[in-house]
């Protein structure tokens, strides 16, 4: 009778155990503990260089290189850098990412560009305060040589 309480004991706290495992699996599934973010930026572009490599002019394989000012409220916020690799040069289309730079932290996003004026961005990642966001943003172009870039950012 004692080895059966020992056993019905020892079931009983391997048991508990598993439980407490399972329960903290399904509560940091869904304690909500990601957190949502927007950023909103008023973007200056700065002129973009172009390295071509391949036949002259723009053409697939060319690289585009740029800089550009980010600011809020009319005050500066940051900037944002990266490059752009021609795909299909006769729909002008090609394979950008870039960093944008705040105090706060860099967000690292990729895009496919074209003409049309507006860019769907992937938030791939970041560092500092933003080491664990992920996410999506849209720049949109007004046409002026400015943008409005809006990040949606999960942590």
């Amino acid at each position: 009778m004692q080895t059966k309480s020992r056993f019905s004991l020892m079931a009983a706290a391997i048991l508990a155990v598993v439980g407490l495992f399972v329960l903290q699996g399904s509560a940091a599934a869904t304690s909500g503990n990601s957190r949502s973010t927007t950023l909103r930026f008023h973007v200056v572009f700065q002129p973009f260089n172009l390295i071509d490599v391949g036949a002259p002019g723009f053409s697939d394989g060319d690289e585009i290189v740029f800089h550009d000012q980010l600011s809020t409220g009319g005050h500066p916020a940051g900037d944002e850098l990266g490059s752009c690799v021609t795909v299909d040069a006769a729909v002008a289309l090609t394979n950008c990412t870039m960093v944008i730079r705040l105090p706060e932290g860099n967000i690292a996003a990729a895009f496919p560009n074209s003409p049309p004026p507006v860019k769907e961005l992937a938030v791939t990642g970041g560092t500092g305060q933003f080491r664990t966001v992920h996410g999506e943003g849209t720049l949109v172009e007004a046409g002026d040589g400015t943008a409005t870039l809006t990040l949606h950012l999960v942590r």
